[in-house]
Protein backbone atom coordinates (compact mmCIF):
# COMPACT_ATOMS: atom_id res chain seq x y z
CA UNK A 1 0.00 0.00 0.00
CA UNK A 2 1.13 3.34 -0.95
CA UNK A 3 0.50 6.33 1.83
CA UNK A 4 1.40 10.40 1.21
CA UNK A 5 3.93 10.50 4.20
CA UNK A 6 3.49 14.25 5.91
CA UNK A 7 6.82 13.64 7.82
CA UNK A 8 4.19 14.97 10.50
CA UNK A 9 4.85 13.76 14.00
CA UNK A 10 3.29 13.07 17.27
CA UNK A 11 3.13 15.32 20.14
CA UNK A 12 6.04 14.88 22.57
CA UNK A 13 3.50 15.83 24.96
CA UNK A 14 1.52 12.75 24.28
CA UNK A 15 4.68 10.26 24.08
CA UNK A 16 5.65 12.11 27.86
CA UNK A 17 2.30 11.05 28.74
CA UNK A 18 2.38 7.86 28.05
CA UNK A 19 6.04 7.16 29.56
CA UNK A 20 4.66 8.80 32.64
CA UNK A 21 2.16 6.49 32.60
CA UNK A 22 3.86 3.13 32.30
CA UNK A 23 5.82 4.59 35.47
CA UNK A 24 3.14 4.67 37.46
CA UNK A 25 2.69 1.19 36.21
CA UNK A 26 5.65 -0.14 37.03
CA UNK A 27 6.50 1.92 40.45
CA UNK A 28 3.01 2.02 42.01
CA UNK A 29 3.54 5.63 43.26
CA UNK A 30 1.92 8.76 41.72
CA UNK A 31 2.72 11.59 38.71
CA UNK A 32 2.17 14.77 38.52
CA UNK A 33 1.39 15.04 34.61
CA UNK A 34 2.04 18.63 34.47
CA UNK A 35 3.09 18.10 30.50
CA UNK A 36 -0.78 17.97 29.68
CA UNK A 37 -2.38 21.47 28.46
CA UNK A 38 -5.76 21.28 30.55
CA UNK A 39 -7.34 23.05 33.40
CA UNK A 40 -7.20 20.10 36.03
CA UNK A 41 -7.81 22.32 39.28
CA UNK A 42 -11.83 21.42 39.06
CA UNK A 43 -14.46 20.29 36.43
CA UNK A 44 -17.29 22.60 35.07
CA UNK A 45 -20.28 21.14 36.41
CA UNK A 46 -22.53 20.91 33.70
CA UNK A 47 -25.56 18.21 35.06
CA UNK A 48 -27.53 20.83 36.04
CA UNK A 49 -27.55 22.53 32.54
CA UNK A 50 -27.38 19.08 30.37
CA UNK A 51 -30.76 18.61 31.72
CA UNK A 52 -32.41 22.00 29.96
CA UNK A 53 -31.27 19.99 26.54
CA UNK A 54 -34.01 17.89 25.14
CA UNK A 55 -31.96 14.99 23.65
CA UNK A 56 -35.01 13.87 21.38
CA UNK A 57 -35.38 16.86 19.82
CA UNK A 58 -34.98 16.74 15.70
CA UNK A 59 -32.40 19.68 16.09
CA UNK A 60 -30.23 17.20 18.19
CA UNK A 61 -30.80 14.20 16.10
CA UNK A 62 -30.34 15.24 12.53
CA UNK A 63 -27.11 16.83 11.45
CA UNK A 64 -26.30 20.00 12.46
CA UNK A 65 -26.01 23.32 10.59
CA UNK A 66 -23.10 23.44 8.35
CA UNK A 67 -21.80 26.81 10.29
CA UNK A 68 -23.09 26.21 13.46
CA UNK A 69 -26.31 26.34 15.62
CA UNK A 70 -28.19 29.61 15.26
CA UNK A 71 -28.13 29.41 19.14
CA UNK A 72 -24.40 29.09 19.53
CA UNK A 73 -23.70 31.97 16.40
CA UNK A 74 -25.37 34.45 18.51
CA UNK A 75 -24.51 33.37 21.89
CA UNK A 76 -20.83 33.36 20.49
CA UNK A 77 -21.36 36.91 19.07
CA UNK A 78 -23.45 38.74 21.85
CA UNK A 79 -20.29 36.74 25.08
CA UNK A 80 -16.91 37.42 22.55
CA UNK A 81 -18.15 40.93 20.13
CA UNK A 82 -20.73 42.54 22.70
CA UNK A 83 -23.28 41.57 19.59
CA UNK A 84 -21.26 43.85 17.40
CA UNK A 85 -20.74 41.33 14.66
CA UNK A 86 -23.28 38.98 13.29
CA UNK A 87 -23.55 35.14 12.98
CA UNK A 88 -22.67 35.00 9.37
CA UNK A 89 -18.83 35.89 10.41
CA UNK A 90 -18.86 32.88 12.65
CA UNK A 91 -18.07 29.51 11.99
CA UNK A 92 -18.44 26.31 14.54
CA UNK A 93 -15.12 24.12 14.38
CA UNK A 94 -14.55 21.15 16.26
CA UNK A 95 -11.99 22.48 18.77
CA UNK A 96 -9.47 25.03 17.86
CA UNK A 97 -6.76 22.59 15.83
CA UNK A 98 -9.49 22.13 13.44
CA UNK A 99 -10.32 26.00 13.41
CA UNK A 100 -6.25 26.31 13.06
CA UNK A 101 -5.97 23.27 10.23
CA UNK A 102 -9.07 24.49 8.33
CA UNK A 103 -7.59 28.44 8.50
CA UNK A 104 -4.25 27.15 7.13
CA UNK A 105 -6.08 25.49 4.06
CA UNK A 106 -7.46 28.59 2.74
CA UNK A 107 -5.19 31.05 3.20
CA UNK A 108 -3.21 32.02 -0.10
CA UNK A 109 0.16 33.43 1.41
CA UNK A 110 3.66 32.47 0.78
CA UNK A 111 4.17 31.74 4.77
CA UNK A 112 2.94 31.40 8.01
CA UNK A 113 4.98 33.12 10.70
CA UNK A 114 5.25 31.79 14.41
CA UNK A 115 6.41 33.25 17.59
CA UNK A 116 10.26 32.01 18.31
CA UNK A 117 8.28 30.29 20.88
CA UNK A 118 5.54 28.26 19.97
CA UNK A 119 2.98 25.11 20.49
CA UNK A 120 4.21 22.68 18.44
CA UNK A 121 0.93 21.61 16.35
CA UNK A 122 1.52 24.70 14.26
CA UNK A 123 4.44 23.35 12.62
CA UNK A 124 2.94 20.05 12.16
CA UNK A 125 0.03 21.35 10.54
CA UNK A 126 1.97 23.31 8.58
CA UNK A 127 4.30 20.29 7.38
CA UNK A 128 1.00 17.90 6.48
CA UNK A 129 -0.93 21.28 4.16
CA UNK A 130 2.71 21.90 2.91
CA UNK A 131 2.92 25.39 4.33
CA UNK A 132 6.09 26.98 4.40
CA UNK A 133 7.00 28.47 8.24
CA UNK A 134 9.00 31.15 9.07
CA UNK A 135 9.90 32.72 13.11
CA UNK A 136 9.71 36.40 15.00
CA UNK A 137 11.46 36.91 18.19
CA UNK A 138 10.04 39.90 19.25
CA UNK A 139 6.40 42.02 18.09
CA UNK A 140 9.38 44.88 17.50
CA UNK A 141 10.96 42.64 14.96
CA UNK A 142 7.57 42.46 13.18
CA UNK A 143 7.49 45.93 12.57
CA UNK A 144 10.97 46.39 11.10
CA UNK A 145 9.51 43.73 8.67
CA UNK A 146 6.24 44.70 7.30
CA UNK A 147 7.42 44.53 4.02
CA UNK A 148 8.38 41.21 3.85
CA UNK A 149 5.30 39.93 5.33
CA UNK A 150 3.07 41.54 2.99
CA UNK A 151 1.55 37.98 1.67
CA UNK A 152 2.13 36.25 4.86
CA UNK A 153 0.29 35.80 7.93
CA UNK A 154 1.12 35.92 11.12
CA UNK A 155 0.18 33.94 14.66
CA UNK A 156 -0.93 35.88 17.92
CA UNK A 157 -1.03 33.60 21.06
CA UNK A 158 -1.25 35.94 24.25
CA UNK A 159 -1.37 34.70 27.02
CA UNK A 160 1.58 32.34 24.86
CA UNK A 161 1.91 28.81 24.73
CA UNK A 162 4.32 27.81 26.15
CA UNK A 163 5.67 30.79 27.74
CA UNK A 164 2.83 32.11 29.62
CA UNK A 165 3.84 35.74 29.44
CA UNK A 166 1.28 38.44 28.58
CA UNK A 167 1.99 41.19 26.36
CA UNK A 168 -0.05 44.27 26.77
CA UNK A 169 -3.05 44.83 25.05
CA UNK A 170 -2.85 48.20 23.73
CA UNK A 171 1.00 47.28 22.23
CA UNK A 172 -0.59 43.94 21.35
CA UNK A 173 -4.07 45.88 19.64
CA UNK A 174 -1.21 48.28 17.67
CA UNK A 175 0.66 45.73 15.99
CA UNK A 176 -2.44 43.79 15.17
CA UNK A 177 -3.99 47.07 13.26
CA UNK A 178 -0.45 47.86 12.01
CA UNK A 179 -0.44 44.61 10.32
CA UNK A 180 -4.22 44.21 9.18
CA UNK A 181 -3.78 47.70 7.29
CA UNK A 182 -0.29 46.23 6.06
CA UNK A 183 -1.93 43.88 4.09
CA UNK A 184 -0.55 40.79 6.64
CA UNK A 185 -3.58 38.31 7.63
CA UNK A 186 -3.36 37.91 11.50
CA UNK A 187 -4.16 34.65 12.84
CA UNK A 188 -5.65 35.49 16.77
CA UNK A 189 -5.09 32.60 18.74
CA UNK A 190 -5.42 32.56 22.40
CA UNK A 191 -7.50 30.26 23.97
CA UNK A 192 -6.27 30.75 27.24
CA UNK A 193 -7.19 34.44 27.43
CA UNK A 194 -10.27 33.78 28.60
CA UNK A 195 -9.90 31.68 31.47
CA UNK A 196 -9.01 35.14 32.80
CA UNK A 197 -11.44 37.28 31.12
CA UNK A 198 -15.19 37.69 30.96
CA UNK A 199 -18.01 39.13 28.84
CA UNK A 200 -16.88 42.31 29.81
CA UNK A 201 -13.41 41.82 27.95
CA UNK A 202 -13.47 44.31 24.68
CA UNK A 203 -10.41 42.88 23.40
CA UNK A 204 -11.84 40.98 20.76
CA UNK A 205 -14.43 43.87 20.08
CA UNK A 206 -11.23 46.56 19.27
CA UNK A 207 -10.21 43.53 16.38
CA UNK A 208 -13.29 41.66 14.68
CA UNK A 209 -14.44 44.46 12.32
CA UNK A 210 -10.57 44.25 10.48
CA UNK A 211 -10.69 42.61 7.07
CA UNK A 212 -7.36 40.80 7.45
CA UNK A 213 -8.14 39.29 11.44
CA UNK A 214 -8.95 35.42 11.85
CA UNK A 215 -9.79 35.03 15.62
CA UNK A 216 -9.77 31.20 16.51
CA UNK A 217 -11.06 30.22 20.11
CA UNK A 218 -11.49 27.24 21.79
CA UNK A 219 -14.08 25.74 24.53
CA UNK A 220 -11.67 23.42 26.13
CA UNK A 221 -9.89 25.54 27.73
CA UNK A 222 -11.91 28.81 28.05
CA UNK A 223 -14.96 26.61 30.43
CA UNK A 224 -13.23 23.03 30.30
CA UNK A 225 -14.98 21.38 27.75
CA UNK A 226 -11.74 19.59 26.47
CA UNK A 227 -13.74 16.30 25.56
CA UNK A 228 -16.42 18.49 23.40
CA UNK A 229 -13.81 19.35 20.77
CA UNK A 230 -15.48 22.80 19.82
CA UNK A 231 -14.68 26.02 19.25
CA UNK A 232 -14.98 28.80 16.19
CA UNK A 233 -13.50 30.57 13.75
CA UNK A 234 -14.50 34.70 13.05
CA UNK A 235 -13.90 36.52 10.50
CA UNK A 236 -15.93 39.69 8.43
CA UNK A 237 -14.12 38.32 5.11
CA UNK A 238 -17.15 36.64 2.96
CA UNK A 239 -14.74 34.91 0.53
CA UNK A 240 -12.69 33.15 3.67
CA UNK A 241 -16.04 32.35 5.06
CA UNK A 242 -17.10 30.94 2.23
CA UNK A 243 -14.57 28.74 1.24
CA UNK A 244 -14.14 27.62 5.39
CA UNK A 245 -17.82 26.07 5.35
CA UNK A 246 -17.15 24.14 2.10
CA UNK A 247 -13.81 22.46 3.94
CA UNK A 248 -15.51 22.13 7.18
CA UNK A 249 -18.45 20.31 5.16
CA UNK A 250 -16.31 17.86 3.83
CA UNK A 251 -13.93 17.58 6.82
CA UNK A 252 -16.50 16.86 9.28
CA UNK A 253 -19.92 16.84 7.76
CA UNK A 254 -20.79 19.70 10.87
CA UNK A 255 -20.18 19.47 14.70
CA UNK A 256 -21.84 17.55 16.88
CA UNK A 257 -24.69 18.90 17.88
CA UNK A 258 -24.94 18.17 21.87
CA UNK A 259 -21.52 20.36 22.22
CA UNK A 260 -23.64 22.92 20.52
CA UNK A 261 -26.31 23.44 22.36
CA UNK A 262 -24.25 22.65 25.42
CA UNK A 263 -22.32 25.62 24.86
CA UNK A 264 -25.18 27.83 23.82
CA UNK A 265 -26.70 26.63 27.19
CA UNK A 266 -23.80 27.78 28.93
CA UNK A 267 -22.93 31.03 27.28
CA UNK A 268 -26.80 32.38 27.55
CA UNK A 269 -28.67 30.75 30.59
CA UNK A 270 -27.98 31.44 34.00
CA UNK A 271 -27.17 28.34 35.56
CA UNK A 272 -25.01 28.24 32.61
CA UNK A 273 -23.46 31.25 33.30
CA UNK A 274 -22.62 30.65 37.49
CA UNK A 275 -21.10 27.04 36.16
CA UNK A 276 -18.66 28.67 33.91
CA UNK A 277 -18.07 31.63 36.33
CA UNK A 278 -17.25 28.84 39.26
CA UNK A 279 -14.76 27.08 36.74
CA UNK A 280 -13.06 30.10 36.05
CA UNK A 281 -12.82 31.77 39.48
CA UNK A 282 -11.85 28.12 41.19
CA UNK A 283 -9.06 27.58 38.11
CA UNK A 284 -7.73 31.18 38.40
CA UNK A 285 -7.11 31.01 42.35
CA UNK A 286 -5.76 28.30 41.94
CA UNK A 287 -2.89 29.25 39.13
CA UNK A 288 -2.47 32.69 41.09
CA UNK A 289 -1.34 30.37 44.53
CA UNK A 290 0.85 28.13 42.38
CA UNK A 291 3.07 30.77 40.44
CA UNK A 292 3.21 32.65 43.30
CA UNK A 293 4.32 29.62 45.32
CA UNK A 294 7.16 29.10 42.24
CA UNK A 295 7.93 32.61 42.35
CA UNK A 296 8.60 32.46 46.19
CA UNK A 297 10.96 29.03 45.73
CA UNK A 298 12.50 30.82 43.01
CA UNK A 299 11.48 28.14 40.56
CA UNK A 300 10.42 30.53 37.62
CA UNK A 301 12.20 31.51 34.90
CA UNK A 302 11.92 35.23 35.19
CA UNK A 303 13.88 35.98 31.99
CA UNK A 304 10.85 35.12 29.96
CA UNK A 305 8.78 37.27 31.54
CA UNK A 306 9.67 40.87 30.41
CA UNK A 307 6.00 42.38 31.14
CA UNK A 308 5.33 40.66 34.57
CA UNK A 309 4.14 37.60 36.16
CA UNK A 310 3.40 35.21 34.24
CA UNK A 311 -0.25 34.36 32.97
CA UNK A 312 -2.05 31.57 31.67
CA UNK A 313 -2.05 27.90 32.19
CA UNK A 314 1.32 27.37 31.84
CA UNK A 315 4.84 28.86 33.24
CA UNK A 316 8.38 27.59 32.48
CA UNK A 317 10.60 26.80 35.49
CA UNK A 318 14.65 26.79 35.92
CA UNK A 319 14.49 22.94 36.25
CA UNK A 320 15.23 20.83 33.02
CA UNK A 321 12.72 18.04 31.89
CA UNK A 322 14.85 15.30 33.44
CA UNK A 323 15.02 16.63 36.74
CA UNK A 324 11.43 16.96 37.44
CA UNK A 325 10.78 13.16 35.88
CA UNK A 326 13.19 11.89 38.76
CA UNK A 327 10.76 13.89 40.98
CA UNK A 328 8.04 12.61 39.48
CA UNK A 329 6.65 15.43 37.55
CA UNK A 330 5.93 15.25 33.76
CA UNK A 331 6.45 18.42 31.89
CA UNK A 332 7.90 19.06 28.42
CA UNK A 333 11.60 20.70 27.59
CA UNK A 334 11.54 24.27 26.67
CA UNK A 335 13.60 23.33 23.52
CA UNK A 336 10.80 21.25 21.95
CA UNK A 337 9.07 24.30 21.32
CA UNK A 338 11.40 26.22 19.81
CA UNK A 339 13.70 26.36 15.98
CA UNK A 340 15.77 28.95 17.22
CA UNK A 341 17.18 28.07 20.66
CA UNK A 342 17.55 24.30 21.33
CA UNK A 343 20.31 24.66 22.82
CA UNK A 344 19.75 27.75 25.59
CA UNK A 345 16.72 26.45 26.81
CA UNK A 346 17.17 22.76 27.15
CA UNK A 347 17.71 23.08 30.60
CA UNK A 348 14.17 24.86 30.86
CA UNK A 349 10.85 23.12 31.21
CA UNK A 350 7.02 23.99 30.26
CA UNK A 351 4.42 22.74 32.89
CA UNK A 352 0.81 23.51 33.00
CA UNK A 353 0.38 24.93 36.66
CA UNK A 354 -3.44 24.61 36.57
CA UNK A 355 -4.09 21.90 39.21
CA UNK A 356 -4.71 22.19 42.82
CA UNK A 357 -2.57 24.14 44.67
CA UNK A 358 -2.31 21.36 47.68
CA UNK A 359 -1.33 19.13 44.64
CA UNK A 360 1.16 21.14 43.39
CA UNK A 361 2.80 21.71 46.75
CA UNK A 362 3.02 18.61 47.39
CA UNK A 363 5.04 17.62 44.28
CA UNK A 364 7.26 21.01 44.20
CA UNK A 365 8.33 21.16 48.14
CA UNK A 366 11.33 19.01 47.31
CA UNK A 367 12.72 21.81 45.15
Amino acid sequence: MKIRNSNATYSKITAIGEKIKSLEKSSGREYLYLNQGVNNVCNIDINNIAKQINFNAKSIQVYPAMRGKAELLNAINKSYFSNNSSAENITVTGGGMSGLDLTFQNIDVDKIVLPSFYWGSYANIMKIRNIDNDIYETYEEINARLEELKNSAVIICDPNNPIGDKFDDNKLLQLIRTLNNNGTIVIIDSPYRRVFFNDDDKFYSEIFNLENVIIIESFSKSIGLSGQRIGFVHSINNDFNKELAIRLMYATNGINAFSQMLVAQILNSEEGKIAANNFKSTTINAIKKNIDYLIEKKLIANNFFKEGKPMGIFTIVNISEENLLKNRIGSVSLSFFTKTQKEEVKNYSRICVSIPHEKFIEFFRVF
